[in-house]
């Protein structure tokens, strides 16, 4: 598996293109705007996208779903839980972003927990992880992967043989997504970073915002700050 990382809008959303190397196959995850600068990667890559993914309903996570889903003819997943996010998305991202919006996209299918995502010979399985809104998912790969075509830094699992965690807004590196929306449960949100960190340490986290971190450090880093 293969990770291109692209970091886009005001906000810097982490937005990742996640490919089989042998057939190119890939899925976009968290297209949070710059479409047009998304599209061109995708095609400098040669990749063959099926399947746009978002891990919770924020607009800044989706704001470039219609341009590419309109670019690749292809379909847009996520959790039906976060609906509800799509209807205020446009009102939300004028009001922090200062310019006019696109509607908000139209969801294809929804995600639920335990399902394979398959791209090529890849897949991705999703994790359902409520707290920062209420339908959040990380998707999650047992198998060692490759970032923009070299192995993980030493310090972050060096070959990713643990496994590849991208978490969104559920967990960054040496923090979590807010919870002070009237929608968030911080009590459901320490339950998912429970679960994640059942996970192998050395998952390799990828997360909406921020740097990549793994799940052993930020284990350790919980522990500190509890």
């Amino acid at each position: 598996m293969e990770i291109e990382s692209l970091r886009v809008g005001q906000l810097e959303t982490n937005c990742y293109l996640v490919f089989c190397p042998k057939t190119k196959e890939a899925v976009i995850i968290d297209p949070g705007d710059a479409g047009d600068f998304i599209s061109q990667k995708i095609l400098d890559l040669k990749l063959k996208p099926k399947l746009i993914l978002a891990t919770h309903g924020h607009f800044d996570h989706i704001l470039a779903v219609t341009e590419l889903k309109l670019a690749f003819n292809i379909p847009f997943l996520m959790h039906k839980d976060d609906l509800f996010l799509l209807k205020r998305v446009k009102r939300t991202a004028e009001y922090f972003l200062g310019y006019p919006a696109d509607l908000p996209p139209v969801v294809d299918r929804y995600l639920t927990e335990g399902e394979s995502i398959m791209f090529g010979k890849e897949k991705l399985k999703v994790i359902e992880t409520p707290g920062h809104t209420p339908g959040g998912i990380c998707l999650y790969s047992s198998t060692s992967h490759l970032r923009g075509g070299v192995a993980p830094a030493a310090h972050l699992g060096g070959e990713g043989n643990g496994g590849i965690l991208f978490s969104g807004d559920t967990l960054f590196c040496q923090g979590v997504g807010r919870t002070d929306f009237s929608y968030c449960s911080y009590k459901d949100l320490m339950k998912s970073l429970q679960k994640l960190f059942k996970l192998p340490g050395k998952t390799v986290v990828y997360p909406g915002h921020g740097s990549e971190t793994n799940l052993v450090a930020e284990q350790s880093f919980f522990r500190k700050v509890a």
